[in-house]
């Protein structure tokens, strides 16, 4: 009896919380259409910012409340009010960006294009002036003017979400940004011990709950002249790092 109670729970636990999200996210929407017509540049991107940041730490507080997940998020506390840089995560599941965004209220995130599109997280991320990447030259530029602008750049140097153990091939536009940019790289380190909203993974499959979930701060890479050296060396230094993550206990072997 008590069996089929908890299943019935986690269910509840986890799609109310994704009920939830999608809540938010509209509504936001509802507001940021015309706040990005009538609010000066400046003033809309940091009022966009800000709510995205608040609609979604609202959400990982319901994730933490109905205990579908243990999250362990305090250490990019400590980056607030510091210089730009870029922040780049591995990315183990769909849900990193999000709860990294809960976080900080000046990230600037790297995202799909569709995306910018998506009904639920277009017109927010437009007001907070996100960037696509839809064209390798304009996101760079893009980014870099942020980045110069005094913003936090969000971008997965892994470009889409971990296949294999423990990390897929680096891309180069970290480390190119970067060098235009002249401004850090800040890796964070992300463990996770479920493969849910992983690559692959259906949105509707029930995984084991409480779900560990925790992010630290790794290394503090300065920008290099050489981007192919630059992007070697982070990726040694993931591959060290999450050798004995989390995820290793279900991602694939590369």
């Amino acid at each position: 009896m008590l069996r089929p109670l908890r299943t019935l729970y986690e269910y509840f636990a986890l799609y109310s919380s994704l009920t939830l999200l999608g809540l938010i996210c509209l509504t936001w929407s509802v507001f940021a259409i015309p706040l990005y017509f009538i609010l000066p540049r400046t003033l809309g991107t940091a009022v966009g910012r800000w709510g995205i940041m608040r609609g979604f730490r609202l959400y990982a507080w319901s994730l933490s409340l109905t205990r579908a997940y243990r999250l362990d998020l305090t250490a990019i506390d400590s980056l607030r009010g510091g210089p730009p840089l870029i922040l780049a995560p591995n990315h183990p599941c769909l849900i990193d960006a999000l709860l990294i965004l809960t976080r900080h209220p000046n990230i600037v995130c790297v995202m799909k294009a569709e995306l910018m599109r998506n009904i639920f997280l277009g017109s927010g991320s437009r007001l907070a002036r996100y960037v696509a990447n839809e064209s390798s030259r304009h996101m760079v530029k893009e980014s870099v003017a942020h980045l110069k602008e005094g913003g936090v750049l969000l971008l997965f140097p892994e470009g889409t979400r971990t296949k294999t153990d423990p990390i897929n091939p680096l891309v180069g536009s970290v480390g190119i940004i970067a060098k235009h940019a002249n401004v850090p790289v800040q890796t964070l380190i992300i463990e996770t011990d479920s493969p849910f909203l992983s690559k692959g993974w259906p949105l509707f499959k029930r995984p084991a709950l409480p779900i560990v979930y925790r992010v630290r701060l790794g290394k503090r890479f300065e920008p290099g002249r050489d981007v192919t050296a630059f992007t070697a060396a982070l990726d040694a230094y993931y591959r060290s790092e999450l050798r004995s993550a989390l995820q290793a206990r279900w991602l694939p072997k590369g």
